[in-house]
């Protein structure tokens, strides 16, 4: 049995390519930034942001919204490489995320609860996205 070196197989990877439309690229490329983002802001949660703020259940709600951003940033993904009808699902997720975690991120920062009205309607979102991905299977 032959074994690969790394070059050969970093050539043969490269030349897989998958056949997603216009949308899909752009909801792969938009879920990759937000999963980056979401590992950012998971960090900058853990390390930076204790010696800011005290309270745990603040720093509670900045971990949940980092979670929630980056398992949503991969369903994203998911739906970039799935046919048309996906492209629904991952826009909804999408303004989920926005809504959902950048709520919550501004909470923890600002101490505003008025923030806290959003976050029910992008949790709505991303729930409305799992259902469209469902449908859209």
């Amino acid at each position: 049995m032959e074994q690969l070196s790394l070059a050969c197989a970093t050539r043969a990877l490269s030349t897989v390519s998958l056949p997603v439309n216009m949308a899909g690229r752009v909801l792969l490329r938009l879920g990759a930034v937000s999963g980056a983002l979401a590992v950012v802001f998971g960090a900058f949660g853990a390390h930076g942001l204790k010696s800011r703020i005290t309270n745990e259940s603040r720093l509670q709600a900045w971990a949940t919204a980092a979670h929630y951003q980056l398992a949503h940033s991969l369903a994203i993904c998911v739906c970039g490489l799935l046919p048309r009808p996906a492209s629904t699902a991952g826009n909804l997720f999408l303004g989920g995320v926005t809504l959902f975690s950048g709520s919550i991120y501004a909470l923890v920062l600002l101490d505003k609860p008025v923030l806290g009205a959003i976050t029910p309607i992008g949790g709505s979102l991303l729930i409305a996205g799992w259902v469209a991905l469902a449908l859209a299977a």
